[in-house]
């Protein structure tokens, strides 16, 4: 998991303007390898759908993923063929590789791709991105697994593909249905800071994408589809399926380990005026009580649960003192991760020290209402023990979030200027992986672009039909 790039804050998302004619809005990559009989039909017939119902100007952009047949020669004919069409070469495989070239040099707003056998009804690809193109979202999939989609595959292939969803939903918490399915999009703004946290180049790249927008906070659209899955796919399955399964791991630890910093892709909320600034209200005060009320009522629950177990084998101060210990512990966790949004182990130990200090408080306060109900009336009921340290509780509760928010977890950028937002720009290159250069489309000349070559087009052909495809790329 690539942590040392510095992304910018995401702006607030706008509808895109009409722009010029011939600036292209949409550019859909298909990534292909040894597709020579496949690509023609398929890259003629989505050229036909796009001319005939897009609204905007397009570009399909041919990724060729170190093919060993002709297809470099049929990609390069075609783009010679249809002004629109444009073919990059790499000489490595990989579809997160390919898609990661592109999108990093596409100057189009709006990006998306999908696999050249187009299983997925082309129907859908307007409702795909029109979300992204209006500013209402960030990345738009396709579902197979929505209730709306038609699908027509094999039951083994619908098997894992579920089996897979429901992993992800299972341990990286992923809400969105479908990670796998070969039609996405993503703007373009959003893929110039995203991009370089995304370490797989392969098949995982999808599902790390999604993951790591959802965890940043970023809208993610669906589209129900129409799919029909291709019989002749060569998709080494078991192989796939256990790099997949290391990715999951991957992502997962670097997650829990806090060493992403998906506080940088932030999303300025749109015109709501329940997202607008309050003066005078300390940032995120709503969401912090919210949460330390969540942790505070169940760190209750869990501290009488323990006062009552303790209780039977000691005296009321020490049970009082022993439960009160563990609960302020796990309450120091849960807050510094769940309300303060504090990730990774660097000052865990001082909150926890700092959290314990808060504790000696809560329990002068319990254990001073318990001697003065001790001093009122000999051997008082259990349940007016429970009620008196209930009451003792919530008045040390007000007081350990004040203090957790000004002392233990002060929230910084309220005592200094606040920072200026930097303009989103392509993360400047690293060491590990270059960034690209812009490379030729249309009536440029051909550049070089990372491991790649790219070739230009001219005249528009006739619709055929798009035979089933034997690309290893197919979506499971």
């Amino acid at each position: 998991m690539r942590t040392d790039s510095s992304p910018g804050t995401l702006p607030a998302r706008e509808h895109l303007p009409a722009g010029d004619a011939g600036t292209p809005v949409l550019d859909v990559v298909i990534p292909v390898y040894n597709e020579e009989k496949d690509l023609p039909p398929c890259v003629r017939r989505l050229h036909e759908h796009l001319a005939r119902t897009f609204p905007y100007a397009f570009r399909i952009t041919i990724a060729d993923n170190a093919s060993t047949d002709t297809t470099p020669l049929v990609a390069a004919r075609l783009a010679a063929e249809i002004p629109e069409v444009g073919t990059v070469r790499l000489e490595q495989k990989g579809r997160g590789r390919a898609l990661r070239t592109v999108w990093s040099a596409s100057d189009a707003p709006v990006l998306a791709y999908m696999d050249v056998d187009l299983s997925t009804d082309l129907n859908a690809l307007l409702p795909l991105v029109a979300p992204l193109i209006s500013g209402h979202s960030d990345l738009a999939i396709g579902s197979r697994l929505a209730r709306a989609s038609r699908v027509v595959r094999g039951p083994k292939r619908e098997f894992i593909s579920r089996a897979y969803n429901l992993i992800l939903r299972g341990s990286l918490q992923a809400r969105f249905s479908d990670a796998q399915c070969g039609f996405k999009a993503i703007r373009r703004d959003v893929a110039q800071v995203l991009l370089p946290l995304v370490e797989d180049t392969g098949w995982f790249f999808d599902t790390e994408l999604l993951v790591l927008a959802e965890r940043a906070g970023l809208r993610i659209h669906e589209v129900p589809v129409d799919w029909v899955d291709d019989p002749d796919s060569t998709v080494h399955i078991v192989r796939t399926a256990t790099e997949d399964l290391k990715g999951v791991w991957r992502v997962g630890k670097a997650l829990a380990t806090g060493s992403l910093l998906l506080d940088r892709l932030t999303r300025p909320f749109g015109d709501d005026p329940r997202d607008r600034e309050l003066t005078g209200v300390p940032h995120g005060l709503a969401r912090q009580l919210v949460g330390f009320c969540v942790v505070g009522g169940l760190s209750t629950l869990f501290y009488l649960v323990l006062y009552s177990a303790f209780r039977q084998a000691a005296g009321p101060q020490t049970a009082n003192a022993l439960a009160l210990l563990v609960s302020a512990v796990a309450n120091t966790a849960a807050n510094r991760r769940l309300t303060f949004g504090v990730r990774g182990r660097g000052g865990a130990v001082r909150h926890q020290a700092q959290g314990l200090v808060v504790f000696g408080i809560g329990l002068a306060l319990t254990s001073g209402s318990l001697a003065a109900l001790n001093a009122a009336g000999d051997s008082p009921a259990h349940s007016t023990e429970l009620a008196v340290l209930i009451a003792a509780n919530l008045a040390a509760t007000v007081l350990r979030f004040l203090l957790f928010r000004a002392w233990v977890f002060p929230d910084r950028t309220d005592t200094g200027p606040a920072p200026t937002a930097p303009v989103p720009t392509a993360p400047a290159p690293t060491a590990a992986r270059p960034a690209p250069a812009p490379y030729a489309w249309p009536h440029q000349a051909p550049t070089h672009l990372h491991a790649t070559e790219t070739t230009t087009s001219a005249t528009t052909p006739l619709r055929p039909a798009c035979p089933h495809s034997t690309d290893p790329g197919d979506t499971r």
